[in-house]
């Protein structure tokens, strides 16, 4: 995972210290293993992953991919210097556009980017990336530690990653099945997740806030660590919704906000109605806009307000819906329905 092999004092003088890298492999060795499935070939290159697929398991295979990052909530956790969480932002965002089309996650690679290999630093991240992984059952097959001397300050880094997943192809989720009478059920974040942090980032600036203050509207906790909350990962609930009720999509709440993401999986002749009166944000998100100045309209279309995935089910689906999706411990509630319409989302009342 990391670049280089041998020690090079050139290299060195350049600003990249391989030694560095070396080590830093050593130390996220076991965190990789720890993300491991059976279909994973350990007798690999070490230049590729390999990951043995089951053709006989399906019948009419179709692979999905997704690729992101994790923006500048990064740079949050390197002022508080908390590195250990952000990887599992990182897969979050991943596999949960994934599972979106109905695609069970089965591996992910990372790419890491920094001024200097700091090798602990390097395996906290990592953690966290395997920390994401096994929750979503999701091999991290392999991965790439890049140093950038002169690109990137020393303490600076970056993520990215790729997952693939599969679904058989009759099964795969989308606008296709929706339609007039279906209903919308929240699944509730744990906060911003992963999107709006420029603007959380300003805010902070503009208002003087610390990071390291307690804030009694949030319960007196620590301020960076509420906006470090690593972003829930809904893939293996939303796959076992699935396989118990009639799913006919989802809409991973990313950027944009509630309505720019739930269009998305919307029918060009259907309408999503959602009331906001079914439920409270969390408290960061009303003190980022008090903090912030920030309008109502703004929010809803930067932040996900509490909705990090939404399911569009058959109607008679929906109450078996939120019980088993509080069953395994994610809280969720009917927050609209589908009416005839032209693909728009209509969000209607305020939020308690």
């Amino acid at each position: 995972m990391a670049e280089g092999s041998n020690s090079s004092s050139a290299y060195a003088a350049a600003g990249v210290d391989t030694a560095a890298g070396d080590r830093a492999v050593d130390l996220m060795k076991r965190h990789v293993a720890s993300t491991g499935r059976p279909e994973l070939v350990t007798e690999a290159s070490g230049f590729a992953g390999l990951f043995r697929l089951d053709t006989a398991k399906y019948r009419a295979p179709v692979l999905a991919t997704s690729t992101d990052g994790v923006g500048t909530k990064i740079m949050l956790a390197q002022r508080m210097g908390r590195h250990d969480t952000i990887g599992i932002d990182l897969v979050g965002m991943v596999v949960d556009d994934l599972v979106v089309c109905g695609a069970e996650p089965l591996y992910l690679t990372d790419y890491i980017a920094c001024g200097s290999v700091i090798p602990e630093r390097i395996a906290e991240i990592v953690a966290g990336i395997a920390a994401g992984c096994r929750q979503a059952n999701c091999a991290l097959i392999g991965g790439e530690t890049a140093e950038h001397p002169g690109a990137m300050a020393p303490d600076d880094y970056d993520l990215a990653g790729a997952g693939t997943g599969i679904v058989e192809a009759d099964a795969v989720l989308g606008p296709d099945r929706v339609g007039v009478g279906d209903t919308v059920i929240a699944m509730a974040s744990s906060g911003p997740h992963s999107n709006g942090y420029s603007l959380i980032r300003r805010v902070i600036d503009q208002a003087g806030l610390d990071l390291t203050d307690q804030v009694p509207e949030l319960g007196d906790a620590v301020l960076g660590e509420v906006l470090l909350t690593p972003t829930r990962i809904y893939a293996l609930d939303c796959l076992a919704l699935a396989a118990e009720v009639e799913v006919h999509a989802f809409a991973h709440i990313t950027g944009g906000g509630l309505a720019a993401n739930l269009r998305r999986c919307l029918p060009a002749e259907v309408d999503a109605v959602i009331d906001r009166t079914t439920w409270s944000p969390p408290a960061v998100f009303g003190y980022l806009a008090e903090q912030g100045g920030i309008a109502a309209a703004d929010m809803a279309a930067t932040f996900n307000m509490g909705v990090g995935m939404a399911a569009v089910v058959a109607p008679e689906a929906a109450d078996r819906a939120v019980r088993l999706l509080e069953e395994r411990g994610v809280p969720a509630w009917v927050m609209g329905r589908l009416t005839p319409g032209t693909g728009q989302v209509q969000l209607d009342g305020d939020h308690p």
